[in-house]
């Protein structure tokens, strides 16, 4: 089962129900959620267990937390910036790491993922890091990071985010890479 949180379009969603996983799809807005959804009926996965949620994403995962719901893997990508469907705020400085916290509570015993990606000015692949490593207290386990980078035409590669990848019973170094 996996969690997919700020997942706008649903890449991360699909990618996850092709690979075989119960995935729960939150964003806070509807109308981002209703073209995940018609994406996962174009890509011939709406037959998929993919619950489709409109909510704070933090209040989304205190509330999993409290009925004791569980999931092996989590991906976020959250915005530097976003406002909730009731107008709740939330800012990647004062919010980023209460939300991993959270998570942590949600992580099912065993194997487990989280991937944690970045388009924030400031928040390097190590910033992401130590935030998953100080919030997951199993994160001594493998932690990936790096920049995400789109290659131009000329063969140049463009910055566009970074991210850290915790993966649960796969110990040793961390890895620094580039995607």
């Amino acid at each position: 089962k996996v969690l997919n949180l700020f997942a706008y379009t649903g890449g991360s969603t699909l990618a996850a129900s092709q690979g075989g996983a119960a995935v729960v799809h939150v964003d806070a807005a509807r109308g981002v959620v209703d073209w995940a959804r018609e994406n996962a009926r174009l890509s011939g996965v709406a037959d998929r267990p993919i619950r489709w949620i409109v909510d704070d994403a933090l209040k989304f995962v205190r509330r999993e937390g409290r009925r004791g719901n569980r999931y092996q893997g989590i991906v976020l990508d959250p915005p530097t910036f976003g406002r909730g469907p009731k107008g709740q705020v939330f800012k990647i400085e004062e919010h980023l790491f209460e939300l991993l916290e959270a998570c942590a509570a949600i992580l099912a015993p065993g194997p487990a993922f989280v991937l944690l990606s970045c388009h924030t000015p400031g928040f390097t692949p190590t910033t992401l890091a130590n935030l998953l490593e100080a919030a997951i207290p199993r994160a001594a386990d493998r932690m990936e990071r790096g920049e995400m980078l789109v290659t131009d035409e000329t063969g140049r590669a463009l910055p566009s985010g970074t991210y850290a990848r915790w993966v649960a019973g796969v110990r040793g170094q961390g890895t620094e890479g580039r995607s």
